[in-house]
């Protein structure tokens, strides 16, 4: 989500003014958050200034650590660094935890047990109606820190946890993702968003891959240090293959696959994003698509062509089986076999 956010002050009350691609999958997810609002003198969509909203754009929290209590983050990120977590992950981890030091500020780190994590949870989290999401990475932090650096254990399994919405990947059909794909005529497009396709890839997935990544021989794509830091392999049909081949004879990349206008250089996560919508305008589709949906369509026309769900997770790079089965719901094959009552009236 290439999103950016500041403060601002509208009407006098403090504000959070966030900037993205006016286009209408972005829109139709800033409208999803709590008070959300468009203020057509700033030309600008702006939330809440709340933690959580701050914590989601990773805007510095305005109320001031005890210096103890800034060693210890400060203890915690080092430690998160030297382990080598993503710089997202990071600034993450170091919001939450830094949430929940401030409910306690006045209070030590010895002193705190698991009866106030409870505490904090009903009395700031679950009062403040905060997110599933948001609560979630506080737990997930001060779970990590007590037991990283302060060796000590905390059962923060008996937290109250809300059920988490349960939504279905989007994804589109076969003839929709042809109509896509025909709809774009420059070739370095064309061979991006087919790759996506064509092996389940991210969008940063994408843009990391280098001329070398390409294993013609074997028939395979070699997708190096992609989410949890993990290597994968997913194959590469004869047709994805000779797509490559006209691309590669025509652009001649250096060091990335897909360069951008300065040579070396990576190609734009945004203006990828704008030749995807570019594509679904010709195709008249008018289906909020983004670039993960691609990723989404591939996973689920494998599982449609009798692809074992274990396969599937290998290429999609999941940790978790379950987040792989989430396809089965989404796949038409088997309930397009059930014959509806009706049809017997």
């Amino acid at each position: 989500m290439n999103w950016s956010a500041k403060l601002m002050k509208h009407q006098g009350e403090a504000r959070i003014a966030v900037y993205f691609e006016k286009e209408a999958s972005s829109i139709a997810r800033i409208k999803q958050l709590a008070g959300a609002k468009w203020s057509s003198s700033k030309g600008v969509w702006h939330l809440p200034d709340t933690e959580e909203n701050r914590m989601r754009f990773q805007i510095a929290i305005k109320q001031e650590l005890s210096i103890a209590h800034q060693q210890h983050l400060h203890q915690f990120e080092k430690w998160l660094k030297s382990k080598r977590y993503s710089s997202n992950t990071i600034k993450t981890y170091l919001e939450a935890l830094k949430s929940f030091l401030q409910f306690y500020n006045t209070r030590t780190i010895a002193s705190i047990t698991n009866e106030d994590i409870i505490e904090y949870n009903n009395a700031y989290i679950l009062k403040k109606k905060l997110s599933y999401s948001y609560q979630n990475q506080v737990v997930n932090a001060i779970k990590l820190y007590f037991r990283t650096i302060e060796n000590k254990q905390l059962v923060v399994e008996q937290l109250h946890r809300p059920k988490r919405a349960k939504l279905l990947p989007n994804v589109l059909s076969k003839e929709e993702v042809k109509q896509v794909l025909n709809a774009l005529y420059n070739v370095k497009h064309k061979t991006m968003l087919s790759l996506i396709y064509a092996c389940g890839l991210r969008c940063g997935e994408l843009l990391r891959l280098k001329p070398n990544d390409i294993d013609s021989h074997r028939n395979i794509l070699i997708i190096r240090q992609s989410k949890g830091r993990k290597d994968r392999i997913a194959p590469l049909s004869d047709k994805m293959i000779e797509i490559l081949r006209a691309y590669y004879r025509q652009y001649k990349p250096v060091y990335y696959l897909f360069e951008g206008q300065v040579a070396g250089g990576s190609y734009d996560n945004r203006s990828l994003q704008l030749v995807l919508k570019k594509a679904i305008q010709i195709a008249g589709i008018t289906k909020p698509v983004t670039l993960h949906w691609l990723r989404h369509s591939y996973a689920t026309h494998l599982l449609e062509s009798g692809t074992d769900l274990r396969y599937i997770q290998e290429i999609l790079g999941h940790s978790s089986s379950k987040t792989t089965e989430i396809y089965t719901h989404v796949s038409t094959k088997n309930i397009q076999r059930i014959k509806s009552p009706f049809d017997d009236l």
